[in-house]
């Protein structure tokens, strides 16, 4: 039986999503509700959307190899790709025999069997959304045992690292978080870079197009600058 993904979107030259120009795969289905998310049109697994075979897409990629050269290749975004597995895995063979760099953005929240796709998988881009449970289901909605899950996983097969974290005004743009964030991180191996990303409200539209409530209503942009200096707090932290 043929296996299809359901994609959301495409983006042939992304810049921001891993090393080098990555073929970004924006996979639909997403089991967190995070606060701040900006792509809640991502939410619905079943919701149609571009469907496609792994050798379809493959083939769509390996026309732009060339562009990726030794540092680029492909990244697995969403939505959550890990609601997909079957689709994933395949996809990540196909890169494998066509020597693909691969990457898997997400927060960790799949299935729960991740070793056969991990060790496929060139590097983890993990979402960190909290460091304290109640924090985190506040956040998302989710408890924090399937993304501690996913992170053992990560640390007990020696995957390659990097973590991020949406930084949003009066929720944890706090000295206190960054402190919590560091020793979080400190106990993690193979952590390559950590990012702090500034809230944006660039999504907020989709809600209303949606009829879903908006739950940070009011809330600004993340200042960049106080977003930068976090993060540099957060990277001398690490350093020390």
């Amino acid at each position: 039986m043929e296996i299809y993904g359901n994609i959301n979107s495409e983006e042939s030259m992304g810049l921001v999503d891993g090393p080098g120009i990555r073929y970004v795969v924006f996979m639909q289905g997403c089991q967190l509700r995070c606060l701040y998310c900006h792509n809640p049109e991502t939410w619905d697994k079943d919701k149609k959307c571009i469907q496609i075979t792994p050798k379809q897409l493959i083939d769509k990629v390996k026309r732009f190899k060339s562009y990726y050269g030794n540092v680029g290749g492909i990244t697995f975004s969403g939505g959550e790709p890990l609601l997909q597995p079957r689709f994933l895995l395949e996809c990540l063979k196909l890169c494998k025999e066509n020597s693909i760099n691969t990457a898997l953005d997400t927060a960790g929240v799949g299935f729960g069997e991740y070793d056969e796709i991990l060790s496929l998988v060139d590097l983890v881009i993990l979402d960190i959304k909290a460091v304290k449970e109640e924090d985190y289901k506040k956040l998302t909605g989710k408890p924090m045992k399937f993304f501690n899950k996913f992170l053992e996983d990560c640390q007990r097969l020696n995957k390659r690292l990097w973590l991020r974290q949406v930084i949003v005004p009066n929720l944890n743009d706090t000295e206190e978080n960054i402190q919590n964030l560091s020793e979080f991180i400190k106990k993690i191996k193979n952590v390559e870079k950590v990012e702090l990303l500034p809230y944006k409200t660039i999504g907020v539209h989709k809600y209303g197009d949606l009829g879903i409530k908006y739950r940070l209503e009011g809330v600004p942009d993340m200042d960049e600058q106080k977003c930068k200096k976090l993060e540099i707090k957060l990277i001398s932290n690490l350093k020390n």
